[in-house]
Formats: structure tokens, C-alpha cells, sequence
């Protein structure tokens, strides 16, 4: 799959792709594995405008205090929710 965007947009997504099934990571977490630890809004912003969800699987991505935070596929919130359910993450 080609991916759209902005240089660090496609290496943040590029990134969200290799998040298993199953787990998340925190935004921190993204930003210190694409080697941008300070940039976590960035990243946030970046994740925020993927529009390959749930492709490109930006619901694996939640806050650091456990949180959801936001989801931009179709659905929102209740969307990024029902598909951690469906992989057996209970937030």
C-alpha cells in the first residue's frame, strides 16, 4: 500500500503497522520508536490525520494514563473502543 502524506505522517504510520494485534503503545511510545521521542503531539497530530484507519491501525495507539484519546476513522471514539474489544483489549 502506498501511503499519502507528509514525510513524517507516512513514518509514523509506517510504524502503526507493525503494532500487533492485540496490543497498543502510548503516543510516547510511538514517537521514541520512530526516533522522535520529543515530538508527541506531532506524532498524536500525525495519527489524528491517517486516512487508512483501521487499515493502518491507529486504534492500537491510546494516552499515556490509559486513556482512549481520539480516533479519526468513521465512528470516533465508540469505533476506536469496539475495535480494541474486538482484539481483546478491555480500556
Amino acid at each position: 500500500m502506498k501511503l499519502n502524506g507528509t514525510k513524517f505522517q507516512v513514518k509514523v504510520w509506517a510504524y502503526l503497522r507493525k503494532i500487533p494485534c492485540g496490543s497498543v503503545k502510548t503516543y510516547s511510545q510511538v514517537a521514541k520508536a520512530i526516533g522522535k521521542p520529543l515530538a508527541v503531539r506531532a506524532v498524536a497530530n500525525a495519527i489524528g490525520k491517517n486516512p487508512y484507519a483501521p487499515k493502518i491501525p491507529c486504534h492500537r495507539v491510546v494516552r499515556s494514563d490509559g486513556s482512549l484519546g481520539g480516533y479519526s476513522g468513521k465512528g470516533g471514539v465508540k469505533t476506536k473502543r469496539l475495535l480494541l474489544k474486538k482484539e481483546g483489549i478491555m480500556l
